[in-house]
């Protein structure tokens, strides 16, 4: 946190029951964050006070409490959570979080200098062969899958962080990373917030184009500063370099995206779209940003790899090594010719082992492959799930024994071990019956149980099936995963207590695409699909608490489409530009509104125009109703009002349609319009709309003959 104003180390520490205050650890111009222990748990935790002299000030009063709110709101596994809120005994507003001593990610990626951060912490270790403040591939992927996750949850709930940077990013004991500090979070249904300068609020080195101009903004704003952050931390600077704060908003707002250096060409691409300064031309969510990650090759890759020496022959070679590598390809072509000459002589004989490993590892790139590096490729879209044949893909060939001197199996489960390896090459795991590797696996051991052979050849074999089902579980083919695994485990249950337990290469595997499908069904408030996914996890036996925690995320995502009080009719969920919800197949009916008004005593709402002689309420509106048929001569409070009277019956957040919302259900024809709850510029007035998506201003405090209303679900 940077450090605004100055501390007097002689000021007592504040007095908080229930806590023991040691030390502080950093501090802002609006709150210091302190180290202490809750007594009760015996446990270190961090406590932020609100500064005296910020209290006064509204905006900082306002953005503490907000952020307070906004995280009590947000429990994910990477978002840092609050254990507890009060006020000292100064009347000084404070909260209670994790202690999280491991730092924070600003002092990994250290080369960089950031204009607006007064941080002055120790510098991260080198990485060997990379540069100063640069992380491995492997571990920023990591870091970028688990702030995504926690962006894409947050956006769900309507929070934007507005401030993601790398001194937000704090790592706890097992060295996860944990996103913290929304202090300037915007929430749904608030209106963007400034500092008194009038200056967008969040930091420059990390801040989207339009956020810096001040405008308006959205979740795509949180991930141009993730962008930002996946920049960083692969090479090691920020992307943009500038002296002080204004200049460095300015260099995001117009300067070109910079290119990375050779050895991080990969990455441009998806830098390209992260990076870009319309929001329009980024990605759309936290999601498909995640996918994009997961689509960049890896470091090392046969891919990168020519790109880079390619690269390197065509602009940055000198003489010599452009002689070598010309040197090197005439070599491979003549190894080449020789072996096309012999292969004339010995027709059976096989492919040089480089040939024919470039070759298996071609057909990764082949139509329905997995690419994921398993050696088995799932072609599960183009062969039967009866025969279960999959195609390899980039597994090792071994070195053929030379013509003439092939050696022979020299026992029944040396053979049956052979025909495993084969099989598991092919992609023929569980099928076809009596010649799949399981089958061949199986018929080896039984031959000789002690064989030094059997449990490596187990443990690649029982690894693919993991990442075969992996693969259906994540694409949402649950039933065909749970029938892979249940066969497995049935068929290899006599290796089961023999010193190997066969299911445990497998679970890691279904466990982490349970989880991914998990994640992605909360970040869609789609609880069947989470549920759905679960069956996997109890097809493989995972351990008893793993399968109870991720039950528990499943269970905590809302059931939007669950018919009850607010919607006897139902709901439809929608997901899209407004959001995730569940509207209301029908406008709330007149048998419904009056429970409402018996129930509180509410007084009927003038009907109609004030000149009408004959007073008209949504009690008689002037014409026969039967119970079930739209309630109209209902004023927009009213129907504002019945919404949360069902919100807290209820226990769930239940409001008026919008115009967004109601797009996606609009009145059918010849129904009453209905009222939306947005509002024209003044709003002096309210919206109502009709079947034919013609809009009518009307005065809030009146009802009309012909406009009703109808109620949507948030998560």
């Amino acid at each position: 946190m940077p450090l605004a104003t100055a501390i007097d180390a002689t000021l007592p520490l504040p007095e908080i029951p229930g806590y023991r205050l040691l030390c502080v650890i950093a501090h802002g111009g609006m709150a210091i964050v302190y180290r202490g222990t809750q007594l009760s748990l015996g446990r270190d935790v961090a406590i932020k006070v609100m500064r005296a002299e910020a209290l006064a000030d509204e905006v900082s009063r306002r953005r503490f409490e907000n952020e307070a709110r906004t995280i009590a709101r947000l429990e994910h596994p990477h978002i840092v959570s609050i254990h507890e809120v009060g006020r000292t005994g100064d009347g000084l507003p404070w909260y209670s979080m994790p202690y999280l001593p491991h730092g924070h990610l600003g002092q990994r990626a250290s080369a960089r200098h950031v204009a607006d951060t007064d941080d002055a912490m120790p510098v991260a270790p080198a990485v060997p062969g990379l540069p100063p403040g640069a992380m491995p591939e492997a571990r920023v992927r990591e870091i970028l899958r688990a702030l995504l996750s926690a962006l894409g949850y947050a956006h769900v709930r309507g929070v934007i962080h507005r401030d993601v940077k790398a001194e937000n990013v704090l790592f706890d004991e097992a060295d996860r990373p944990l996103l913290t500090d929304f202090g300037i979070a915007l929430r749904r249904g608030y209106g963007t917030r400034v500092t008194m300068a009038g200056l967008a609020v969040g930091s420059t080195a990390y801040m989207a184009p339009e956020q810096a101009r001040g405008q308006q903004v959205d979740k795509r704003a949180d991930l141009y500063s993730v962008g930002v952050l996946a920049w960083e931390m692969l090479s090691g600077a920020l992307p943009y370099q500038a002296d002080d704060a204004l200049a460095m908003a300015i260099m995001h707002t117009q300067n070109p995206i910079p290119r990375l250096p050779p050895r991080l060409r990969h990455w441009q691409r998806f830098m390209d779209r992260a990076l870009a300064k319309e929001p329009g031309r980024r990605f759309a969510d936290a999601a498909e940003m995640l996918e994009a990650v997961e689509r960049v090759p890896a470091a090392g890759s046969p891919t990168s790899a020519m790109t880079r020496m390619l690269q390197t022959f065509a602009t940055g070679a000198g003489r010599p090594a452009r002689m070598m590598l010309i040197c090197t390809l005439l070599l491979a072509v003549a190894g080449t010719a020789v072996w096309l000459g012999a292969s004339r002589d010995a027709p059976d004989a096989p492919p040089p082992p480089a040939i024919a490993a470039a070759s298996a590892a071609g057909s990764a790139d082949a139509p329905g492959s997995a690419g994921d590096g398993s050696g088995v490729e799932d072609t599960d879209t183009v062969a039967t799930l009866a025969d279960d044949t999959e195609a390899a893909s980039g597994d090792e060939v071994p070195t053929p024994d030379p013509p003439g001197l092939s050696r022979a199996p020299i026992s029944a489960s040396d053979r049956h071990i052979a025909a495993a390896e084969r099989q598991i090459r092919a992609g023929r795991l569980t099928a076809p019956a009596g010649e799949s590797a399981l089958d061949e696996l199986l018929a080896a051991w039984q031959a000789d149980q002690e064989h030094l052979r059997v449990p490596p050849t187990a443990e690649r074999l029982f690894d693919a099936v993991g990442r075969r089902a992996a693969r259906r579980i994540e694409r949402g083919d649950d039933a065909d995963a749970v029938a892979l695994l249940s066969q497995v485990r049935r068929q290899a249950a006599p290796l089961d207590g023999k010193g190997f337990d066969p299911m445990r290469p497998i679970r890691p595997h279904v466990a982490d695409a349970v989880e991914r499908r998990i994640e992605k069904a909360i970040a869609a408030v789609d609880r069947d699909d989470a549920v759905a996914a679960l069956a996997a996890a109890d097809a493989v036996g995972l351990d008893a608490s793993d399968t109870a925690r991720l039950r528990r995320a499943a269970m905590t995502i809302p059931q939007l489409d669950a018919a009850g009080e607010h919607a006897p009719a139902g709901l439809r969920v929608t997901r899209g530009d407004a959001g995730v919800f569940a509207i209301a197949r029908a406008p709330v009916s007149r048998a419904e509104y009056e429970r409402f008004a018996s129930a509180t005593g509410r007084k009927a709402a003038p009907c109609g125009r004030a000149s009408l002689r004959r007073a008209r309420s949504w009690e008689a509106p002037g014409f026969e109703q039967a119970p079930g048929d739209p309630v109209v001569c209902v004023s927009w409070h009213d129907a504002i009002d019945y919404a949360r009277w069902i919100s807290e019956r209820t226990g769930r957040s239940v409001v008026v349609a919008s115009m967004a919302q109601g797009a996606t259900q609009p009145p059918a024809a010849g129904a009453p319009a209905e009222w939306r709850s947005d509002c024209p510029s003044a709003c002096r007035q309210r919206v109502a709309v009709d079947g034919d998506a013609a809009t009518r201003e009307l005065d809030p405090a009146r009802g009309y003959d012909d406009v009703g209303f109808r109620l949507v679900r948030l998560p």
